[in-house]
């Protein structure tokens, strides 16, 4: 009996396209497959010329082409955000950087480093001491001085990173952002829950409170590149009209269990005996990963406290293992960031 070939093919195309759409709908990773399929498939007029698919212009020109080159094998990439104070020789790019190089085997990590310009002066300047940079022009005012905590331009400053970090989660990339005033000691990832939707610092913390009961500090946090964590961005944006003149962070604090209960997210604090700042810090040398200069208002205050807090480590790396098992090495008291704020010692349950 002859059989009819387009018959054939016409059954073998009607079951394998079920197979392919499960295969890429099943991946959590948002990915271009995705984004090129809903491109290709999306409502057609095929009597019409105008509607010939044409590439999407994209947001952030140059970014897709970039973060290849700075990702880790898992498609990790860390991100910090400068303008040209903080970018200046001797602020705190310099301060930044440097600490990689000085921590206990993570120099190269300093490779994977996305520094996100918010001027053309502190993309220039990063251009000069780093491999990988880009700029993220504000063109709605001058970012470019150092800007005093709450006032618009810091408003503007830290609300930019955000719609940048979606698209790196849209591009299927992980990312890690660390504010850049802090220096890096040991490799963090050892000590983020990778299970997480997001896993963030934390200004103090206690095991004995309900996770999402600890104070967030989104100064440093780690996100994986799934549809939720990109709904969460989204979630996080748009929050912003219902909190006018909150930074991110007092918005994130007052959504964030909303994204629990609406997008089933997976919030993780990160304690402060790895993630210390200048808010809560343990003077355990031997397990600190990063130093945050937290509860901190100032350019030139954050600079001298963290730069005491460089020197602190690199003595105490100077030590012998022998050395170092007396104990008793602690961290120069951050006087100045803590009196800028007023500090009081957080109270634990």
């Amino acid at each position: 009996m002859a059989i009819n070939r387009n018959h054939v093919v016409s059954f073998l195309l009607g079951a394998a396209l079920p197979t392919l759409l499960l295969f890429v709908l099943a991946s959590d990773r948002v990915g271009e497959q995705l984004a090129a399929m809903s491109s290709s498939w999306g409502s057609s007029d095929h009597g019409s010329s105008a509607h010939l698919q044409q590439p999407q212009q994209e947001k952030f020109p140059g970014l897709p082409e970039l973060l290849p080159k700075v990702a880790m094998e898992d498609r990790t990439v860390i991100i910090t955000s400068v303008n040209e104070a903080w970018a200046r020789p001797g602020s705190l790019l310099d301060l930044f950087r440097e600490s990689f190089k000085n921590g206990e085997g993570i120099a190269h990590l300093l490779d994977h480093v996305l520094v996100v310009a918010v001027d053309p002066a502190g993309f220039a300047r990063c251009k000069a001491v780093h491999p990988h940079c880009y700029l993220l022009e504000v063109k709605t005012m001058n970012l470019s001085s150092a800007k005093r905590f709450m006032t618009k331009e810091y408003l503007e400053l830290v609300w930019t990173k955000l719609s940048l970090q979606q698209r790196v989660l849209e591009l299927g990339y992980n990312f890690l952002f660390a504010d850049c005033d802090m220096v890096w000691l040991r490799d963090p990832f050892r000590h983020i829950a990778l299970y997480a939707d997001m896993s963030t610092s934390s200004d103090d913390f206690s095991a004995a409170r309900a996770p999402l009961d600890n104070p967030l500090n989104t100064g440093f946090y780690y996100m994986k590149a799934t549809s939720r964590s990109v709904e969460m961005l989204r979630y996080w944006q748009a929050a912003r009209q219902r909190f006018p003149n909150y930074h991110d962070q007092a918005v994130f604090s007052r959504i964030k269990h909303e994204l629990v209960a609406k997008l089933q997210a997976r919030i993780e604090p990160l304690d402060t005996l790895y993630f210390g700042g200048f808010c809560e810090y343990h003077d355990d040398l031997g397990k600190a990963c990063t130093m945050h200069a937290d509860c901190c208002i100032g350019l030139d205050t954050k600079v001298h406290d963290l730069s005491d807090i460089a020197a602190d480590w690199k003595n105490y790396t100077s030590l012998s293992p022998e050395e170092r098992k007396k104990g008793g090495f602690k961290w120069t008291y951050p006087t100045r960031c803590r009196k800028s704020i007023g500090w009081r010692k957080p109270v634990h349950p």
